[in-house]
Formats: structure tokens, C-alpha cells, sequence
């Protein structure tokens, strides 16, 4: 273990951890930016607690400081690993209060968790000699760049570094995957010019890596029971599983925000939107038109599954109390699906009208409408989502494009909540005030470009080649949304102007 173990103050070490090969080397990386994984079981999160503990031992009076998104991982993970692992002879004490441990040469390791995505701040003005980050894709590129900021150490000698650990997927994935693996900076990096490959190292581990999970059969034929997308990054630490991700603009911040900062009025428009489900979940969700200029807020979510259509309405009735609902908008399945009883709309109906809510009305199930809408909201910042919508939140950004049919979305297990969401965006517009919803249907172009003017049309030139030549967007998504725009207006203009049949007869 080159770097971790090479000095007298490390040696030691040896006698509580002795590390698997790639973790090993994991720690003799000299990179200042380090990433540890890609599938699950490799040992990542025991690696990285070791770092931070040799970095500590290493560097007499430094602090370091290890994270993760939420409390709850963060006990169940790097802090069940200090108190199971690490001798009491190694430090001095634990603050169990500030969750900070003071090692015997006076350097520091604080265990903390960032929930929300301002919580970073709570770390300005203070300097880590080492920052480790477990699970890594479930934070954002902004606060990765922020924590950036506070790795640094005056220590003579010292080599401020920073590490993650994590598999593929979550709201991180395309920015984690674009630092270390495509080795080039992602959207949104502050100052891209300044991006330097060699700063950032990618020590790949798979579970045959660790020697434990390689022979545990029981635990790889759970992970070889998995869904298609996570099997393919939990067993293979596949990165390209969410290649052509469709929600590449989704950002925790920008199109989120907490419960508690979201004020609806008693008059606020409210709706429901529910995609129904038995074997898979039944996912709900509770939108209003709020603020100035209006956006739509998804504010509550309610996923689950074996549910009879009775208990599923019961359900949405206590979680709605005195709201002022105006309408339900429910999967048009519901409506054909029908017991010995009556449909699943129907039984759902009567229990919600019996509770004076509205029955249910068939949603609009055009799919790739739909999710080009939903691209469309989130990128002029009409969609908000609150944090208490957990599951939407993990499953937009692990949305990617179908390969047969690249302007919908490839249906995977987890994509209730997506679907769900999706008939209540595009009920959105009937809720918002005119002028809101008239500047919906005049979006600017994407790229920030400006906003579409109609067609500029050449005697003798097909339709389509009209629009192929003033398509400006790259990606598939914004290309299908830039063509059906302009293919909108087109066909407006040939009401007063003909247009010649394909091939010019």
C-alpha cells in the first residue's frame, strides 16, 4: 500500500485494515481528485473512511472531513463503519453531538450530511485537508465545485485532496461520469477552460474486487435479480446504462426546493395526477399553479404498491384533508381495467366523490408530447418539485431515451412516479393564468436560443428539409422539440401558401 502505509505514523494501520487490491489502490493514488467504485460491493465506503483516517494520523493538527447526502446514510454507513472498525486507542474522544472525531495528534474527522442543497455552506470559512464524498452521485455538480473551495491546508509538507465513492446512477451520475470517466468537464462547470484531466483518476472496482462478495453467491444472485438498468450498474459498474439520459438539464436547486418555501394560498389552483398501478407501484401526485409568474409546483407524492383502487382513493383522501382539489386526472388504463365490480376508475370515483373530491378524468397519455413538454418546463424554470417528492426526484435524472424510438423514453422498472408526473404536467396549462400559458406554447429555442420565428420556405424545398436546414439543437431531445416547433408553425403558413409535394411533384 504505497501511499497510504509507506510512513511510520501509517504502519500502524495495518493492524485494523488491511485493504483488498483495488482499494489499495484507491489510496496510492496521488491525483487530487479521486473516484473509488462503480459496482456494488467493492468495499468503497470502508476505503474512503480509511483515507480520511490516515490523512488525519499523517498530517498532526489537520482536519478532514467525510460526507453524505442525508443523516440516516450517514449513520447506517461511514459512522456504523468508525464505531464497528476503529479502536477507542486510536483517538482521543468522539463528540457524539457534532459527530467529530479528535484523533491523539490533534487532527480531526467530521462526519457530515448535506440534505439540502444550500447545506454546503455550512462548511464556508472552514479548510479540509482531505474531503471524501460516499456515494458521490447523490450530490450535485454545484456542491461538489463549492467543497472544492474549502480543500486546502497550510500544513508544511501537506497535499490537499479530495475523494468520492460511489456506483452509477442518481441525480450525479451524467456530471460524475463526464470528470472522471469521459474525462472532460460536464454542463454547468464553473470556468471549463480550466478543467484539467490529470488532476481527476477513476480506480475502477467491481464485486469480484472484494474478496468477501466474490464468493457470497447469495448476494451476487440478488444483485443478478435486479432490474435490466441497475443490474447493469450495481453487478458490471456499467456507466453507460444511463447514456442518452432525456432529463439532462435536471439540477437539485434550480428546479427544486424545500416544502417549507413553497407558500400555496388557499385559492391556488390545485390538481392530482395518479398513475395507477397493483403489482407495480401506484404513484400520486399533487400540483399547484403558484407564484408570479405562475409555475407549476409538485409538491407531494404518494408511491405504492398492492393497493386495491378503494384503499389507493382512501389513501390520497387523508393526505389531501381540506385542500380545494379541482380536478383528478388518472391513467386512461384505469378506465378500461375493469374487476368484477366495476373499473378501477370507477371504484376510485366513488370513493373520492364520496369525500368531496372529483372523480377522476382520463390524462392525456401522449408520451413523447409529454415528456418533450416536461423538458420544455424545466428548461424556461416553470416546474418546481419539492423535496418532499423523493421519488421523482431519484427518477428523472435516470430517465435515458429508447433507442428504437429516440424521442420517447425506454420504460423501466421505477418509472411510475415519471409517468405520473407527466399527466399532471401536461394538465399544467389549463390551471395557469392566460398569460402563463400562452408564453408556454412561445418557448425560446433551446440553447438559450432565441425565440423560434416561423419557417423560412424556398419554392420547390420538402417540408421536411425546410426544418432540417434550421434546426440549430444537437441533442435528440432538443432536436425533436426544435422540429415539432417548426414544423407547427410551417404547416400554419401552408393554410395561405402551398407547399410542394415531397420529390417536387
Amino acid at each position: 500500500m504505497a501511499r497510504m502505509l509507506a510512513k511510520p505514523g501509517r504502519l500502524r494501520l495495518k493492524l485494523y485494515y488491511d485493504p483488498f487490491a483495488r482499494q489499495e489502490a484507491f489510496h496510492s493514488s496521488v491525483k487530487k481528485y479521486r473516484l473509488f467504485g462503480g459496482a456494488a460491493g467493492p468495499g468503497k465506503t470502508k476505503a474512503l473512511l480509511w483515507e480520511a483516517i490516515a490523512q488525519a494520523l499523517e498530517n498532526p493538527g489537520c482536519d478532514t472531513l467525510l460526507l453524505r447526502r442525508t443523516y440516516p446514510e450517514l449513520e447506517s454507513s461511514l459512522l456504523a463503519y468508525f464505531r464497528r472498525d476503529v479502536p477507542r486507542k486510536l483517538y482521543k474522544r468522539y463528540h457524539e453531538a457534532k459527530h467529530t472525531v479528535t484523533w491523539n495528534n490533534g487532527s480531526t474527522t467530521r462526519f457530515g450530511y448535506c440534505r439540502n442543497e444550500s447545506d454546503v455552506y455550512q462548511y464556508q470559512g472552514a479548510e479540509f485537508l482531505f474531503i471524501g464524498l460516499d456515494e458521490l452521485t447523490h450530490f450535485t455538480l454545484k456542491q461538489w465545485q463549492f467543497l472544492t473551495s474549502r480543500n486546502r491546508c497550510a500544513l508544511p509538507g501537506s497535499f490537499a485532496c479530495m475523494a468520492g465513492a460511489t456506483n452509477p446512477g442518481n441525480i450525479g451520475h451524467a456530471w460524475v461520469k463526464a470528470l472522471w470517466v469521459d474525462k472532460q468537464p460536464p454542463p454547468g462547470f464553473d470556468r471549463p477552460e480550466a478543467y484539467d484531466p490529470n488532476d481527476y483518476e477513476f480506480i475502477r472496482a467491481r464485486l469480484d474486487d472484494n474478496p468477501i462478495y466474490a464468493r457470497d453467491a447469495a448476494y451476487r444472485k440478488t444483485l443478478e435479480a435486479l432490474p435490466e438498468h441497475l443490474r447493469r450498474a450495481f453487478l458490471d459498474g456499467d456507466w453507460n446504462v444511463f447514456a442518452g439520459q432525456y432529463f439532462d438539464i435536471f439540477e437539485i436547486g434550480r428546479h427544486t426546493a424545500r416544502a417549507e418555501d413553497i407558500r400555496l394560498e388557499p385559492w391556488t389552483p390545485r390538481w392530482i395526477s395518479i398513475d395507477w398501478g397493483f403489482q407495480h407501484p401506484s404513484a400520486v401526485y399533487w400540483h399547484a399553479a403558484a407564484g408570479t409568474p405562475a409555475r407549476v409546483v409538485t409538491y407531494r407524492e404518494f408511491v405504492q404498491n398492492n393497493l386495491s383502487p378503494r384503499m389507493l382513493a382512501q389513501a390520497i383522501v387523508e393526505r389531501c384533508g381540506r385542500e380545494p382539489i379541482r380536478e383528478v386526472f388518472l391513467s386512461p388504463d384505469a378506465f378500461a381495467h375493469r374487476t368484477a365490480e366495476a373499473s378501477v376508475a370507477e371504484q376510485l370515483g366513488d370513493v373520492l366523490l364520496a369525500n368531496g373530491l372529483p372523480r377522476p378524468v382520463p390524462a392525456d397519455d401522449d408520451r413523447i408530447g409529454g415528456w418533450q413538454w416536461m423538458y420544455q418546463m424545466l428548461e424556461r424554470d416553470a416546474w418546481v418539485i419539492t423535496d418532499h417528492c423523493a421519488k421523482l426526484i431519484e427518477c428523472l435524472p435516470q430517465l435515458v431515451r429508447d433507442e428504437r424510438r429516440i424521442e420517447d423514453i425506454r420504460k423501466v422498472e421505477g418509472d411510475d412516479a415519471a409517468d405520473a408526473a407527466r399527466y399532471g404536467l401536461v394538465a399544467a396549462a389549463r390551471f395557469l393564468p392566460d398569460e402563463s400559458a400562452n408564453a408556454a406554447t412561445r418557448m425560446p429555442a433551446i440553447a438559450n436560443g432565441p425565440v423560434l420565428q416561423a419557417p423560412r420556405l424556398t419554392n420547390g424545398m420538402p417540408l421536411d428539409q425546410h426544418i432540417a436546414r434550421q434546426i440549430t439543437a444537437t441533442d435528440p431531445t432538443s432536436v425533436a422539440i426544435q422540429s415539432q416547433r417548426l414544423e407547427s408553425k410551417a404547416r400554419r403558413l401552408a393554410q395561405a401558401r402551398h407547399f410542394p409535394r415531397r420529390g417536387g411533384r
